[in-house]
């Protein structure tokens, strides 16, 4: 696969990017908070809770239902997903054939906690080729929509922004890599196209896609 020149570095988000989770955790965020009197359909919940840490989502769901979560909410979610992720996560159609065509670094940054990501991408079978090259939120304490983490991803790479492209399917993962000055492709699952193309993403639909798009 051909790159061009511009590009050196590859910083991919996780969920929903790596590995096919968005469904399933926030399938079972959205069931939890209906059983508190939640009032919302799926694809809105993708429109919320995509790319946001729990923690500002928790504070929505709050904020919509008028009172306090649960004391133990997040427990309970962490461990009704974590059993969830380790039965059905899944890697994203392609990438392995996008990975394996690469011939520049790439990592992988995400608002998530380490062994979320870790659990994740083993699962899918991907951890091996993201070894050493994790970024998390969790570690700097600095979650999207701000840049930080994919200035530290492209910091800890060795490469400058410019040198970078960011790979997301949130509204808060594209306005993090373009405040933070980089170029910023967006993956459309069906539910998020109109969102990531308002804030300015570069969308597409394949690895396939993206593939020829990087060649260009």
């Amino acid at each position: 696969m051909k790159i061009r020149k511009m590009v050196k570095c590859i910083i991919f988000d996780c969920d929903g990017v790596l590995v096919d989770t968005e469904k399933i955790g926030n399938g079972i965020l959205l069931e939890m908070a209906q059983e508190h009197g939640l009032k919302m359909e799926l694809e809105e919940a993708y429109h919320y809770f995509n790319g946001v840490s729990l923690k500002n989502c928790f504070l929505q769901i709050e904020k919509a239902i008028g009172k306090n979560l649960p004391e133990d909410f997040e427990d309970q979610y962490r461990n009704r997903s974590f059993q969830a992720f380790l039965k059905e996560t899944k890697p994203m159609p392609g990438i392995f054939d996008f990975l394996d065509n690469l011939k520049i670094p790439y990592c992988t940054a995400s608002s998530g906690p380490v062994d979320k990501i870790r659990l994740n991408l083993e699962t899918a079978g991907l951890l091996d080729r993201f070894e050493g090259k994790i970024f998390s939120s969790y570690v700097i304490k600095s979650w999207k929509p701000d840049p930080e983490i994919f200035l530290h991803a492209a910091k800890e790479m060795g490469f400058n922004i410019e040198d970078c492209i960011v790979v997301e399917d949130s509204v808060a993962g594209v306005r993090a890599g373009l405040k933070g000055g980089f170029k910023v492709y967006g993956f459309a699952n069906g539910y998020n196209n109109e969102d990531l193309k308002k804030e300015g993403a570069i969308l597409f639909n394949s690895y396939e896609e993206l593939s020829v798009m990087l060649r260009l």
